[in-house]
């Protein structure tokens, strides 16, 4: 199906009809990029060259601290695959799903896992630095920009913990319900949840300071901090709903809303050089907002199944993204 909107689409983009769910989808260091399905396959690379990885659904993924990509399965495992198509276990959990993964690159790289209430730190290359035991089952995983620290969400709040192997004191940041995802302020000025009764939720940091974000006519399944931090996006709405976190924002000033659909937005995703972001609806339709002069550009037409994942590339010259009926592309702006 093709339309008006998919102008950058069909200039700019490859796209694929990958036949599953995309459940993920992320670029290495290098630019490479990977998408996880729910038939258990990455798909790699610019002709999304399908690899067998997991055993059912590949249910999370990331960029590898040492090029290629890790992912988290519902067989159990922690896999690292290259971007050549080599793929090698790090760890097995049995039973439990490895629902969620994050990877911190830098001096002191790290890979995290979440498997059930507990989350795994390791070693690139798969070695166990230290296991965090969280009150309920772990629902998202970050670690600041340094990597010292590595922030869970579960059900009541989260958790912020020290990386390193020495036992330390965590800081619990509570708040009662159910905690479906997070999202780290960049200068680490804040930690902020999505929630399952259509809200957001969120602390200042060090203080634990309470942050209420409300009015979602749907829950908002996807948040972000632009690059400067000055803006939340989020999804949940008909448009993508920016906070501010400037000027004694969020609490007391109200959201700005950009890039307005005829549906709901799904994903949102923001660029890693700019105040940009892209943002993807339960229609299939795709856009990128400038925010600083409140522009919308659409890249991807409805009608290809609700977008379920959306990643930039390392320079911001690439945007992916994947949908529920396995449509899946990646779009250049190298020139736009």
């Amino acid at each position: 199906m093709s339309s008006d909107l998919d102008q950058l689409l069909t200039a700019r983009g490859r796209q694929a009809r990958l036949g599953a769910y995309v459940t993920a989808i992320a670029f290495d260091a290098s630019g490479h990029s990977a998408f996880a399905l729910g038939d258990g396959t990455l798909r790699l690379g610019r002709e999304f060259t399908p690899l067998e990885v997991h055993r059912g659904a590949a249910l999370c993924l990331a960029a590898h601290p040492a090029g290629g990509f890790c992912s988290g399965g519902d067989d159990g495992r922690l896999v690292h695959t290259s971007a050549g198509g080599v793929a090698q276990e790090l760890r097995s959990f049995g039973s439990k799903w490895v629902e969620h993964v994050a990877a911190f690159s830098g001096k002191g790289s790290l890979l995290a896992a979440a498997a059930g209430k507990a989350a795994h730190l390791l070693t690139p290359e798969g070695a166990v630095v230290k296991t965090l035991e969280y009150p309920s089952t772990v629902t998202g995983l970050a670690f600041d920009a340094k990597g010292k620290r590595i922030a869970a969400s579960h059900y009541n709040g989260a958790t912020l913990n020290f990386t390193a192997p020495a036992a330390s004191t965590p800081q619990r940041l509570e708040w009662k319900g159910s905690h479906t995802g997070l999202a780290l302020h960049p200068a680490g000025a804040a930690l902020v949840t999505s929630m399952q009764e259509n809200a957001l939720h969120g602390w200042t940091l060090p203080e634990g300071k309470h942050m209420r974000m409300s009015g979602y006519p749907s829950k908002p399944e996807s948040i972000a901090f632009t690059r400067s931090g000055r803006w939340l996006a989020s999804a949940g709405a008909e448009s993508v709903v920016l906070w501010p976190f400037f000027g004694g924002g969020p609490m007391g000033k109200p959201p700005t809303e950009l890039g307005m659909g005829d549906g709901v937005v799904k994903r949102v995703a923001s660029h890693p050089q700019h105040e940009v972001v892209a943002a993807g609806l339960n229609t299939g339709l795709a856009l990128i907002i400038d925010v600083g002069r409140e522009r919308v550009l659409p890249v991807c037409g409805p009608g290809r199944g609700a977008v379920s994942a959306l990643a930039w590339s390392p320079s911001g010259a690439e945007l992916a993204l994947g949908t529920e009926e396995g449509f899946a592309a990646i779009i250049g702006f190298s020139e736009v």
